[in-house]
């Protein structure tokens, strides 16, 4: 483990304090001692440790005083607590106000101890890991949800976008469907792409539809006219459809973006 362990000890028994020393002195730990709760709020005024071992009682400042400072200090420490005198209400105070992890009776065993507090410690990485991990998930969240705030705004835009372009389009059908004179557009692949109401009037109404090919709904003399304006860019001349008599004109179109295609406009004599 690459972070240096410190480990915290406190105690008025300097005899106490040695025999813990002793304990850890093979383990990869850097064992802080204070003789006092005062002494060891000093400590941690200057060390960030992962554990705290803590006797309960010592003169002045007890160990739960203690460990309740170091806890508001430091919350983020594992904490032990050493105690001669196991009654229940010293160890419900002392889990209840310091917030400690485990209670160690005096004297200890040796081998409990040690696992004890390897526990202790792994715990501590265990606590910080999952709070890294829980702070880089709220991040994520948070970073989530500017992105669904931008989808959604974009998405906003682009729907009041379509809508304007939606009335457009009904604009420019309704002021097709205006004009007194058939207008019928195809692309060059021949297939219908628009046309107005009076177009409709004019040819009826079973003479194709949107989608379709011109070729076979629509009158031979009107094909053959379209191939001319292919051929001229283009064309007039005087026609008759569906009875009714009139002129037809018609023009290439080629515009970037690929539009591209042939205009036709039928002019009924007496309609203009």
């Amino acid at each position: 483990m690459d972070t240096e362990i410190k480990i915290l000890c406190v105690d008025d028994e300097q005899n106490v304090l040695n025999a813990i020393r002793r304990l850890f002195i093979d383990d990869d730990y850097t064992v802080l001692t204070a003789t006092s709760g005062n002494e060891g709020l000093e400590v941690l005024e200057q060390e960030h440790v992962q554990l705290i071992i803590s006797d309960y009682r010592m003169p002045g400042m007890n160990g739960v005083e203690f460990l309740k400072e170091a806890c508001n200090r430091q919350p983020d420490t594992v904490r032990i607590v050493l105690s001669g005198y196991a009654d229940a209400a010293s160890i419900v105070a002392a889990i209840n106000e310091g917030q400690i992890y485990k209670f160690v009776p005096k004297p200890w065993n040796d081998d409990e101890l040690r696992v004890t507090v390897f526990n202790a410690i792994e715990r501590y990485f265990l606590y910080k890991r999952n709070k890294e991990l829980a702070t880089e998930l709220q991040k994520k969240n948070e970073a989530l949800s500017t992105l669904n705030e931008e989808l959604v705004r974009l998405l906003k835009e682009k729907s009041s976008h379509l809508e304007f372009r939606s009335r457009v389009l009904a604009t420019h059908q309704n002021i097709l469907d205006s004009i007194p004179v058939g207008v019928l557009g195809i692309d060059l692949n021949d297939t219908i792409v628009l046309y107005n109401s009076r177009w409709v009037d004019i040819i009826g109404k079973n003479w194709g539809a949107l989608g379709q090919d011109i070729n076979g709904s629509a009158p031979q003399d009107v094909i053959d006219f379209i191939r001319e304006v292919k051929e001229e860019q283009k064309s007039a001349r005087k026609m008759e459809l569906n009875g009714n008599h009139g002129k037809i004109l018609g023009t290439l179109m080629d515009y970037e973006h690929c539009q591209q295609g042939i205009i036709l406009a039928f002019i009924r004599d007496g309609d203009i």
